[in-house]
């Protein structure tokens, strides 16, 4: 009797087995045929050839970031490379060093900027990268700008070219600056939540949703304040490069109506009358035009070009083999967290071990330190300015060189540097301090769960199902005064001024960069090229290279990654970043990445909400 079960579960044994092991075979073949694929188009790419006369065409289509962050390799392979969507990363330093490069270069003749599929990239890079195409202007060679529409930070961009095409079904969308966001104090209510708020600071407002209902009126006066400032930065530079008035970019619902109504419905005809754009043209219509301007291609129909990667490819050098004195370069970017983290996100352990390389370094004698954060945890913002004084105490001067934003926990990591720069659309200051916890004990206890229990001592009487004593409450209130009072005193301190001076403008307040330097929070207006260059002089420096002090890959992680993004370009295009599931899942994206920030382990935060609008 016993033998038949044993033979059935022996030939189901065997089946399972049989295809298991087939399903390993056709996985394996279906891997090695793709990487034998991969293999063969890395071995027989070609280098680029430049036609004398080309465009460079910058296709920047995805975001301008600071410091790129590790991708997955199967990611890269499907969705980067030269056609990809808005995922994108392109590097901001890269990319002014390709135009730099292209306004030397004789086989360059012109620029085209196609900024369809820009994502979102702070005013500061763009206006970096600005700078960098008015250079290349400065060489007489032409910027031309093509697109079928422009929202607002691609048209500042395009506002830099000599020539700006628009499809004749085509729009430009400039709204101006806002912030709005979402109130949960009724939801909390009604879910019998409670949010345990600590703070100092007026304007400290990042907790202001789990307390209000709206916005406070301090809140309100402090960002409309900040955005009037970056507006009026944004309104100057455009008009100042298109040669109008800065009504044209500021129209009244009425006067857009007006002015949509002289252009017989036509939002492109608009443009042109605007003078927001120099000349309406379908994408035919542009190719022609361009093969006119520029010459017909050797092969194919289009007009002499080199694409962005390929140029780069083309341009690629070999480092110098003699190593001289340097400055070292060290990215702070993304939001402050506690330990290590990878590149494109800061580390209390990971960005400190960056600053103790470079002051290790013997071939190092000055550091910018480019920060582009919003803050984070307080702990580990700290963690990083104590190897910064470190840095000092050695002997080597601390240039902080501040990006898009450098607030909260990105000013505290600053403001011990030897001297500061911001760019004057910079978000900075933002000098507060708070925690938060949520318990639930009314919402467990309204479907008729409680929490009860003994303990040896009443330090037990915090959780988030038990609630928070009256004396836990006033401790951890007393701890963010105290928090706060040493960010003000390290800022008193490091910017030679009074606690009350600080105190007067701190309060959690977020500043531009043109109003901090007039408060004295930062020493210079400028980019990463003039932090340099101060910090060589400080360093007495009259020869040197610059070094990026930057977590390094295995060999084997760096393989992976070049293999599968170069072999990007030989797959299918990704589907359009417009659909649903895409955006959906973006937003999700921002909101993990936003709050896993919260890892501070006194739950203590420097981090500055009003730096994402």
């Amino acid at each position: 009797m016993s033998a038949k079960p044993s033979i059935f579960k022996r030939i189901l044994s065997i089946l399972w087995n049989l295809l298991n092991g087939t399903r390993k075979v056709i996985l394996n073949l279906i891997f090695f045929g793709i990487l034998a694929l991969i293999v063969v188009a890395l071995v027989s790419e070609e280098a680029p050839v430049i036609e004398q006369g080309s465009a460079l065409v910058l296709d920047l289509s995805g975001s301008i970031v600071e410091q790129k962050r590790p991708v997955d390799p199967i990611a890269t392979a499907m969705n980067q490379g030269k056609n990809s969507n808005g995922e994108r990363e392109i590097l901001l330093s890269e990319l002014i060093k390709t135009i730099d490069n292209a306004t030397t270069d004789k086989r360059i003749s012109a620029i085209v900027l196609e900024l369809g599929q820009l994502g979102g990239t702070g005013i500061s890079k763009l206006q970096s990268i600005g700078e960098a195409l008015t250079r290349f202007k400065a060489s007489e060679k032409p910027i031309i700008a093509h697109g079928n529409w422009y929202q607002q930070n691609q048209y500042f961009l395009a506002s830099f070219a000599d020539k700006i095409y628009l499809n004749p079904q085509g729009r430009i969308d400039i709204e101006g600056l806002s912030r709005y966001r979402q109130y949960y104090k009724s939801a909390l209510d009604k879910l019998k939540v409670k949010a345990h708020v600590f703070r100092v600071g007026t304007f400290k407002s990042a907790v202001e949703p789990y307390l209000r209902d709206n916005m406070s009126e301090a809140a309100k006066e402090a960002n409309s304040q900040l955005l009037a400032d970056i507006w009026s930065s944004y309104q100057q530079t455009v008009s100042n490069n298109r040669g109008i008035n800065n009504d044209a970019l500021s129209l009244s619902a009425d006067n857009y109506i007006s002015e949509l109504d002289k252009a017989d419905g036509s939002f492109s005809q608009m443009a042109i009358n605007l003078g927001l754009v120099d000349e309406l043209a379908s994408a035919e219509q542009f190719r022609v035009a361009m093969i006119e301007r520029i010459g017909k291609a050797k092969d194919g129909n289009q007009f002499k070009q080199v694409d962005y990667f390929d140029y780069q490819t083309a341009i690629q050098q070999l480092p110098s083999l003699e190593i001289k004195d340097a400055v070292g370069i060290i990215v702070a970017k993304g939001t402050i967290r506690n330990g290590q983290q990878a590149p494109g996100d800061i580390g209390g352990d990971s960005t400190s071990a960056l600053l103790r390389q470079a002051r290790f370094d013997d071939k190092v004698k000055a550091v910018v330190l480019r920060v582009d954060s919003p803050g984070g945890s307080a702990f580990a913002s700290e963690q990083i300015r104590q190897e910064l004084l470190a840095l000092k105490v050695a002997g080597k001067p601390v240039v902080a060189s501040m990006g898009s934003y450098a607030a909260s926990g990105g000013y505290w990591i600053s403001a011990s540097a030897d001297y500061i720069f911001a760019t004057p659309t910079t978000l900075t200051g933002s000098i507060g301090i708070f925690g938060m916890v949520t318990t639930f004990e009314d919402s467990l206890a309204a479907i008729g769960v409680n929490t009860d229990g003994v303990s040896t001592s009443n330090w037990n009487a915090f959780s988030l199902t038990q609630g928070i004593s009256p004396e836990m409450t006033e401790i951890f209130q007393r701890h963010i005064e105290r928090g706060y009072h040493d960010f003000i005193s390290l800022v008193a301190t490091e910017r030679d001024m009074t606690l009350e001076q600080v105190d007067n403008i701190a309060q959690g307040r977020v500043w531009s960069g043109k109003k901090a330097i007039k408060l004295g929070l930062v020493d210079e207006l400028g980019d990463i090229d003039q932090a340099i260059t101060k910090a060589a002089e400080m360093a007495k420096l009259d020869k040197f290279d610059t070094k990026v002090i930057e977590q390094e890959l295995s060999p084997q992680e760096k393989f992976v990654q070049q293999l599968f993004a170069s072999a990007s370009a030989y797959l299918p295009l990704p589907s359009s970043s417009n659909s649903l599931f895409n955006r959906l899942s973006a937003q999700w994206s921002q909101f993990e990445q936003e709050y896993s920030a919260f890892d501070d382990p006194n739950g203590i935060y420097l981090y500055c909400d009003t730096c994402n609008f």
